[in-house]
């Protein structure tokens, strides 16, 4: 576990390359990213809302490589409603709808999370 300050999770992927790049390893681009995508499961990123707040914004999957891009997915995401009155961010944490990848590293290490953790939640107006 880590902490890279970046402006969104594949921000964070970027700048753990330069970091590596800035190290002289000498190490191509593609190998770079491939070990990235083999080490890194998860990227939550944290933010300071306009109200002071701190919330988690994201949580992105490392899902692997596609070529030379390392794959992403969305597992949650904060989304914003507004200012409430006394200044506060209003939103709410929401899941993507796309079921996790780890999931079954997680059930081998009898870890079982229910599927409604990700199904996506239908706006009722």
């Amino acid at each position: 576990m880590t902490t890279i300050h970046a402006n969104t999770s594949r921000d964070a992927l970027s700048r753990l390359e330069s970091m590596v790049a800035m190290a002289n390893f000498n190490l191509p681009e593609k190998a770079v990213r491939q070990q990235i995508a083999a080490a890194v499961g998860l990227v939550v990123q944290i933010s300071r809302l306009s109200d002071g707040s701190r919330r988690v914004l994201n949580v992105s999957e490392i899902t692997g490589m596609e070529n030379d891009v390392v794959s992403m997915q969305d597992i949650y995401t904060f989304v914003r409603r507004g200012i409430g009155p006394s200044g506060t961010v209003i939103g709410s944490f929401r899941p993507s709808g796309i079921r996790p990848k780890f999931l079954e590293k997680l059930r081998v290490a009898g870890i079982l999370l229910p599927q409604e953790l990700f199904e996506q939640v239908t706006e009722v107006s």
